[in-house]
């Protein structure tokens, strides 16, 4: 998506790490015209898949998520990323790794928001190591339910994450696909719309 990565090139910068902050319009400042855009843009790219509901891991994602559903017409779901006192033990629950926060943690969603009659979209504004789309794709089968596909704002193809999670058979749909971010140079490749 060219208004992505050009919005990337603008106010990206990569830190060490291999860590590109985006949090002027996607992280924690957030561009709600580009967003809208993202979710246009996964709606035509999914619209075939018979999609009753999208998905995220709460926070970051959630934004992309609430307007993609608009997009869809059908609602929007997170998973939360701690057990709770609003989550009873009535839950689908999976173990993820943080790549930028580096430790692992739980995220969960309610069993009876999470049935098996859904056909389930995941989106996220980065995959890199593909820890959390497959956490939230463990839940979704967890619960009995399909995945129509992923939805990701900006893949990071350099990190093991996208290959991973294509070799078990997810349909990923990357808006901006970058392949190298050495030397604080961001190094674009072919994005999927």
């Amino acid at each position: 998506m060219k208004e992505l990565e050009d919005r990337i090139r603008k106010d990206g910068r990569v830190l060490p790490g291999n860590i590109l902050l985006v949090d002027s319009f996607l992280n924690q400042g957030l561009d709600a015209r580009l967003m809208n855009q993202m979710a246009l843009t996964w709606q035509e790219f999914y619209k075939d898949e018979p999609v009753t509901k999208i998905m995220t891991i709460e926070a970051s994602g959630i934004a992309l998520a609430v307007l993609t559903a608009y997009r869809f017409g059908v609602p929007a779901l997170f998973a939360k990323k701690y057990a709770t006192i609003n989550l009873t033990d009535d839950r689908h629950q999976a173990s993820v790794y943080s790549y930028t926060r580096e430790k692992s943690y739980s995220i969960a969603v309610s069993r009876r928001l999470l049935t098996p009659d859904d056909h389930v979209l995941l989106v996220d504004d980065f995959l890199a190591n593909g820890c959390a789309m497959a956490g939230l794709a463990d839940l979704v089968r967890e619960a009995g339910a399909s995945v129509a596909g992923i939805g990701v704002a900006i893949e990071k193809s350099f990190q093991k994450g996208p290959d991973l999670l294509r070799e078990r058979g997810l349909t990923i749909c990357s808006l901006a696909r970058i392949e190298s971010l050495e030397e604080g140079r961001i190094v674009f490749g072919e994005a999927d719309a």
